[in-house]
C-alpha cells in the first residue's frame, strides 16, 4: 500500500515479537505494546498521522485514547473490537486457552515457511508478503502471541472500549474492510467509530488483508482523510 499513499515520510514500526526482538523483561501484554508504542512515538518528529492495522491498530487506539499529545491524528481497521458486544475469533480464543494455545503455536513455529505462507496467502496476503510473514514466525512470536491476547481476553477489551469518547479529541478514521471476520463486522464498527468521533471508509469485498488486497483503495481513503487535515 505503501506506494499509493500521498505523503511519503513513512515509518514502519515493528512491535516487539511481531519482527522485531523481545526485550529483556518485555510481558507483552496490551499495557507493555501501548508503553513500548508511546516511548516510539516521542522519538519521531511532529506531527504525526498514526495507522495501525489488526493488533497495531489496537495499539494505535491505546494512544488516541490516552496519549493525545503524541500525535495528530489515528486510523485503523480493528474498531469494532472495542464494542460491547465484540467476541473474540475462534482463533484468538484458541490462544486464550491454556495448552490449546500453546499447541496452536507450536504448530504454527513447526511448519515449514513454505507451506505456512501457502496458508498466509490463501487467507488473502500477497504471495511476496506471505512469505515474509512466514519467515517471521517463530517461537518468540508465540510466546507474543500467546501472552497479548491473554492480556486482552474479555472483558479486557470491554472495558478499553470505554476510552472510545476521549479518541474524538484528535481527527480519526475507520477503515472497515466488509469481508473481514476477525474484527467484530460492520456494525460494531461503525457503532464503535461514531463513539470515537471517527470518520468512516468502507473497503468493498476486501478481507483482514485489505492492504494486500485492494491496496489503491486503502491507500485512497488514508489520502483524503489526511488531506482534510492540512
Amino acid at each position: 500500500m505503501v506506494p499509493h499513499l500521498s505523503d511519503q515520510k513513512i515509518i514502519r514500526l515493528s512491535p516487539p515479537g511481531f519482527g522485531s526482538a523481545l526485550p529483556p523483561g518485555f510481558d507483552c501484554s496490551v499495557d507493555a505494546y501501548r508503553n513500548w508504542l508511546v516511548g516510539e512515538l516521542g522519538n519521531l518528529a511532529q506531527p504525526i498521522d498514526l495507522v495501525g492495522h489488526d493488533w497495531g491498530g489496537g495499539h494505535v487506539m491505546r494512544i488516541a485514547m490516552d496519549y493525545l499529545g503524541l500525535i495528530r491524528s489515528w486510523a485503523v481497521d480493528i474498531l469494532g473490537a472495542f464494542h460491547p458486544d465484540y467476541v473474540w475469533h475462534d482463533l484468538a480464543q484458541a490462544w486464550q486457552t491454556p495448552q490449546v494455545g500453546e499447541q496452536a503455536v507450536a504448530q504454527m513455529a513447526s511448519m515449514p515457511a513454505e507451506a505456512l505462507a501457502r496458508r498466509y496467502e490463501s487467507l488473502g496476503m500477497t504471495a511476496a508478503i506471505a512469505r515474509k510473514v512466514a519467515a517471521g514466525a517463530n517461537g518468540e512470536m508465540g510466546r507474543a502471541i500467546l501472552a497479548l491476547y491473554r492480556s486482552a481476553a474479555q472483558p479486557i477489551m470491554r472495558d478499553l472500549g470505554t476510552g472510545l469518547p476521549r479518541a474524538a479529541a484528535k481527527p480519526g478514521l475507520a477503515l472497515i474492510a466488509t469481508e473481514d471476520h476477525y474484527c467484530g463486522g460492520q456494525t460494531l464498527a461503525r457503532r464503535c467509530a461514531e463513539r470515537a468521533g471517527a470518520k468512516v471508509a468502507i473497503l468493498e469485498g476486501a478481507g483482514h488483508w485489505w492492504m494486500c488486497q485492494q491496496p489503491k483503495q486503502g491507500a485512497d481513503a488514508i489520502n483524503s482523510f489526511l488531506a482534510k487535515l492540512n
